[in-house]
């Protein structure tokens, strides 16, 4: 039993199981699976359900969160690259909108700061604004720029500011997003430490959020479903977009605190994760 969370607030019931989808954009299996190197996943794959998943081409961002978040492919999304430009995804709602759709006392929560994900302002979003949501206090959307200030730094902020949400009991579903590991993959390429280093960074903040969800738990009984997910992968010297088993690989884990498993297929594909995550709320 771990220490009780001092401050760590009740939520409003609901019957249906919360869920946290973690997005860390680029980062490869095979690394993370090194010895010392991604603890913290490799334990919640142990403990949990793992199953690989093959991304469409091109194995680009904005393509790749797009069907991840929306249930949607290539050809429905519209998405060809991070420019967004041809996009359709105001027409394609995404996975945070579906719960809210589906029942609509379902409070909302995205934290991310690549700002095409979430910047109304940029060149998506392609998780929605829901502007009447959150002047009703149903829906939060908290945007940073990695880009400009750095991934590092603000990955850390957004896993202080996810906790922060997780602890005041702020949401019932909920995306939070971390890039480190991607940058570094571009900057380094995956053959030294610094992209090892940028693994272990990010499975620490894996780890301080999976903690307070399996906290509000033991404090609770609150019933969590944590889905952790990328992207695409990278080629050895840092890059993707192609169409190389590399650069087309990912993985998603599954893990509840309660040892609740899911009983999805072992090989996934992207827009598969959308349904599944409404399926998991439907039958709580």
């Amino acid at each position: 039993m771990r220490e009780p969370i001092p401050g760590l607030r009740p939520a409003p019931e609901t019957k249906r199981r919360r869920i946290l989808l973690i997005g860390l954009d680029g980062l490869r299996w095979d690394i993370a699976a090194e010895d010392n190197v991604g603890t913290t996943l490799q334990k919640l794959a142990e403990t949990g359900s793992f199953h690989q998943m093959t991304m469409e081409v091109p194995t680009i961002s904005a393509p790749g969160w797009g069907s991840i978040l929306t249930g949607s492919t290539h050809a429905q999304h519209g998405l060809k690259d991070n420019s967004c430009v041809g996009g359709r995804t105001w027409n394609r709602p995404d996975f945070l909108s579906q719960c809210f759709y589906q029942a609509q006392e379902t409070r909302t929560f995205a934290a991310a700061g690549w700002p095409v994900l979430v910047d109304l302002h940029g060149l998506g979003p392609i998780i929605h604004p829901r502007i009447e949501q959150q002047f009703a206090g149903l829906h939060r959307v908290i945007v940073r720029d990695g880009e400009t200030f750095g991934y590092p730094a603000v990955d850390a902020e957004i896993t202080s500011i996810t906790l922060a949400a997780l602890k005041s009991g702020g949401f019932d579903v909920g995306f939070t997003y971390c890039c480190d590991v991607d940058d570094a993959g571009h900057i380094h390429g995956l053959q030294g430490n610094h992209y090892r280093e940028a693994i272990k960074r990010v499975d620490a903040h894996v780890k301080s959020v999976t903690d307070m969800v399996a906290a509000r738990h033991e404090a609770f009984g609150e019933e969590w479903l944590v889905i952790l997910t990328t992207d695409h992968g990278h080629v050895d010297e840092g890059g993707h977009g192609g169409d190389s088993a590399r650069e087309r690989e990912s993985w998603v884990i599954t893990r509840s605190p309660d040892d609740y498993t899911t009983d999805w297929e072992k090989e996934l594909r992207p827009e598969e994760i959308t349904p599944l995550i409404l399926q998991e709320r439907n039958a709580s």
